[in-house]
């Protein structure tokens, strides 16, 4: 970070511009960190990033974990250059749809067939019509959390833990109503007595299951591994197609995403742009006989899937994921920081625990920090509120309210991280000036 306290001046005034423009004065809602405190981005290298005041981050955000290698990779980079001379978009196949494809399928063994879209919640879209027209039932459930939640049939607001399966769960905003409601059944998470019990109520109509295993919005509290045997079975039971969004843990957690690390395999699963380091790209996957529906009977696809660019990037990432030890280096990172961080809470007498894979680790405060309800003390929310912004002054870029994970990239190197602990000690101090009952 530049010498001196951090400013946000100009981002301030941009703001007050982009409002003009812009509902929130960003592109999409997630931006928006308050009017005093969004900021805008100016460039990014590495596993760091610089806002228009020139305030330097390293950022644990990377994109929601999509820049998997780092910003700008240059054997990314150069792979979508090459894409660029491709041409650009024709509405007509290339001979790399295959060529990732194939690469996806040996990475994943339950990715049988692919095709491509453009975001994880076209995927998560494309994953339900098609579960429908295999199962001939309309209705889906869900799993409270999952970050899959702002596609527009899947929009709802299951903030607990603690409630029992049930159908029409209130929608998460306005604009989600009508046939909708009578279509989401929601069941709480590691709970599989919940989700059998509602498939015994409404299995005949429930064709598909939707689920984010390590939910990135939930802090990377992971599913049990029993639990999702447990689910498996019951699809196979009850004639339910389970969907896996690996949008956030694919190529991340394992070169065969969550699915590898807790056991499971997906009818149909779901991914992001990691795939790509970024470069917008989505894919869903799965079972041949369920696979095959599209294109008879089922559409699927948009002028702009498997663009040259994105999918030049996506062959070039998955290589590297694939054939080097980089996913190994980022867990270990990974576990370094969570070792070097607990040790100074611990020294603090601050109670916490990490959660999730060491490549996303998610980080609670308070007593119940290993309970899975997403409701935190009044005290560990307090502590939260007061440590990010002073994280971020800092020039280490976290979640706004430790909700979502810490991402580590290829990137981060032994620099960052003496950095990272070196300021996160003095925040942490900091904040316990500012509460000291914080502490245990």
């Amino acid at each position: 970070m530049g010498s001196g306290e951090r400013t946000l001046k100009r981002s301030n005034l941009h703001f007050e511009r982009a409002l003009e423009r812009l509902p929130l004065g960003v592109a999409a809602d997630c931006r928006y960190w308050g009017d005093d405190r969004t900021f805008y981005v100016k460039r990014a290298s590495g596993a760091r990033l610089w806002d228009i005041d020139d305030n330097e981050y390293i950022d644990y955000r990377l994109g929601r974990g999509q820049a998997i290698l780092g910003y700008a990779d240059p054997r990314v980079a150069k792979a979508a250059r090459a894409g660029i001379e491709v041409g650009g978009v024709f509405a007509l196949a290339t001979e790399r749809e295959f060529t990732v494809a194939e690469r996806i399928a040996k990475m994943v063994p339950a990715a049988e067939l692919v095709r491509f879209s453009n975001s994880g919640a076209e995927a998560a879209v494309d994953a339900l019509r098609v579960a429908r027209s295999f199962t001939g039932k309309d209705a889906f459930a869900v799993v409270d959390g999952g970050s899959h939640r702002l596609l527009g049939a899947a929009l709802w607001d299951t903030t607990h833990q603690n409630w029992p399966a049930e159908p029409n769960p209130p929608s998460g905003g306005t604009g989600v109503r009508g046939p909708f409601d009578s279509l989401i059944h929601s069941v709480p998470g590691n709970d599989a007595n919940g989700f059998e019990e509602l498939l015994r109520r409404h299995g005949d109509q429930i064709g598909a299951f939707l689920i984010e295993p390590i939910p990135v919005d939930c802090a990377s509290m992971a599913a049990d591994a029993e639990y999702l045997g447990n689910v498996r079975a019951l699809c196979d039971r009850f004639e339910v197609v389970l969907i896996v969004d690996e949008v956030t843990t694919g190529f991340r957690v394992a070169r065969g995403g969550a699915q590898e690390v807790l056991g499971v395999r997906a009818d149909l699963c779901t991914f992001g742009s990691s795939m790509a380091n970024g470069f917008p790209i989505a894919a869903l996957a799965g079972r041949e006989e369920i696979m095959r529906r599209i294109g008879k009977g089922v559409a699927q696809g948009s002028s702009y899937a498997a663009h040259p660019v994105s999918l030049a990037a996506a062959d070039k990432t998955l290589e590297i994921l694939d054939e080097t030890d980089v996913l190994e280096r980022i867990a270990k990172y990974g576990w370094r920081m969570r070792e070097g961080m607990s040790q100074v809470l611990v020294r603090r007498g601050l109670s916490h625990a990490f959660v999730g894979p060491p490549s996303m680790s998610g980080l609670r405060f308070g007593e119940s920090a290993q309970s899975r309800d997403r409701d935190r003390e009044k005290t560990a929310d307090a502590f939260c509120g007061e440590l990010a912004p002073r994280l971020h002054a800092s020039g280490i870029l976290c979640e706004p309210d430790f909700g979502g994970p810490w991402f580590v990239s290829a990137a981060h190197n032994e620099l960052c991280l003496a950095e990272t602990l070196a300021k996160f000690e003095h925040a942490a101090d900091a904040t316990l000036e500012r509460l000291p009952n914080a502490q245990s």
